[in-house]
This record gives C-alpha cells, sequence and structure tokens, in this order.
C-alpha cells in the first residue's frame, strides 16, 4: 500500500480516501441520491457551496477530531468517486458506527462490501477499535444484508436523539 496523506486502505478494486474540499459535486450528487434521502435523511445540501461546507463541517472535522470519519470510496481504475464509507463517532452512541452509501450506478458490484472490509480492517488496526456499530432504517434490506455478511449481529433498536425515527442497531466485536 502507498503511504498518502488520507488514504485510509485501497483493496483490487478501490481506494478508500479522505474527503478533500473539491470533492464537492460528489457529495451533492450522493446527498440528494432518493435513497440518501430515504435511508439517511435529507442534509439541506443543495449546491456545491453547500456541500462543501458539509465536507468541511461532517468528515474533515471528524479527521481533526477523532482521527477517522466518512472517506470518499474511488474506483481504483480511473479514479471515479463511487461512495462513501467510514467509521463515525456520534455523540448519541457509545461506539463508532460505520456508515456507508453508494451512487446508484455502482451499486450491486460488491463495493459496499469490499469497502467497509477495508475499513474496518484499518479501524481495528490501526486505530485499534475493537466494537463497531451500525444503524439502519427498518425499511433498508440491501444494507441490513451487507451488515449480516460483514458479521454484524443484530443488537436491538435505538434512537438517535429524542424523537427520532427508531433505528436497528448492529453490533461487531473483534
Amino acid at each position: 500500500m502507498t503511504c498518502r496523506p488520507g488514504l485510509v486502505a485501497e483493496t483490487s478494486r478501490l481506494v478508500v480516501r479522505w474527503f478533500e474540499p473539491g470533492d464537492a459535486p460528489f457529495i451533492l450528487a450522493l446527498l440528494n441520491d432518493p435513497d440518501w434521502l430515504r435511508h439517511i435523511g435529507d442534509r439541506q445540501v443543495r449546491d456545491l457551496d453547500g456541500a462543501r461546507a458539509y465536507l468541511q463541517r461532517v468528515p474533515i472535522a471528524s479527521y481533526r477530531t477523532h482521527g477517522h470519519g466518512l472517506n470518499l470510496v474511488e474506483a481504483r481504475a480511473g479514479g471515479a468517486p463511487v461512495g462513501m464509507c467510514g467509521l463515525i463517532r456520534r455523540a448519541s452512541l457509545p461506539d463508532v458506527d460505520i456508515g456507508f452509501a453508494f451512487l446508484p450506478a455502482y451499486r450491486g458490484r460488491g463495493y459496499a462490501r469490499e469497502a467497509a472490509e477495508a475499513v474496518l480492517v484499518h479501524g481495528r488496526r490501526s486505530l485499534g477499535i475493537a466494537r463497531v456499530v451500525a444503524v439502519v432504517t427498518p425499511d433498508n434490506g440491501p444494507s441490513q444484508r451487507l451488515l449480516a455478511r460483514l458479521g454484524f449481529r443484530e443488537g436491538g433498536t435505538v434512537r438517535l436523539a429524542p424523537g427520532d425515527e427508531e433505528l436497528l442497531h448492529y453490533v461487531s466485536e473483534a
């Protein structure tokens, strides 16, 4: 693996790296994808300025604070951004949470599993994170199936904030 600042992992098909401000066009597309809006929520990102602000406020701030966060997933061949995957520290959860989302054109190709496996290995080996959780909307079958394939077990339900939707809670321990 090449040692580059912000590089999280490389697989045979993917590069997982920290987001940069120049990734705003991808973020704008992903955060406005209908499945993102349905399963993750509306982040009110409607233009490139909003996308750049989101990048600064969410993943880049997390890198500074925690040393990890959501990452860009690129196709190794050609460098096209295909999705995001990373480890998130939420105030409402006692453990680090894995999150992932991919553009529609790149779903069903095994990229989410490949990226999530690489992110989990990085979290455990490089960051010393043994326990990782995930939260998923009850109607998001594809993400639930992916978590099961990754070895996560169901751990009940959780609300990220009072009044929020009840989410399924999954747990994985090294």
